[in-house]
């Protein structure tokens, strides 16, 4: 497990984050450059090494807790910088995340991240409209729906 120091050298490195100290010394890195509301990347890193990084965008990437955050306790160098990297480009992407998903028969349903939903459609239809990605492919999974590779 790192430190929280070494945790703190790696964060910092990210030109992009902006840091917060909170109480407790913990620390916040926003993402003033975010296309959502969301700018929170780092939250809550604790001199005791504990804290989460947002990762709500990332389909089935890393569990995350209900505000869409990874515990980030005893993650190693490469996998902290891989997760905030994915963080900020989550924060960062133009075009809606997209998927399709089929069931036995061949229906085709399309699952689509846009304006903070995740949307399904069929078609041009919207079938659904979940706030996150967990909670809509839940669903479509219990209709006997599978993503389609």
């Amino acid at each position: 497990m790192l430190t929280f120091e070494e945790k703190l050298a790696i964060i910092e490195s990210f030109t992009e984050l902006t840091r917060h100290d909170v109480s407790l010394g913990r620390v916040n890195f926003h993402y003033e450059g975010s296309i959502l509301e969301k700018k929170i990347v780092v939250y809550r890193l604790h001199p005791n090494g504990n804290g989460f990084v947002y990762a709500g965008e990332m389909t089935d990437t890393y569990p995350t807790d209900s505000k869409g955050m990874t515990n980030i306790r005893d993650f190693n160098e490469k996998d902290l910088r891989q997760i905030i990297e994915q963080s900020i480009a989550s924060l960062s992407e133009q075009e809606p995340l997209k998927e399709n998903w089929m069931d036995e028969e061949g229906n085709t349903l399309t699952l689509i991240h846009e304006y903070e939903t995740w949307d399904i459609y069929a078609g041009n239809m919207l079938d659904a409209t979940y706030p996150t990605y967990n909670g809509a492919a839940d669903y479509l999974q219990q209709e006997g729906f599978s993503k389609k590779k």
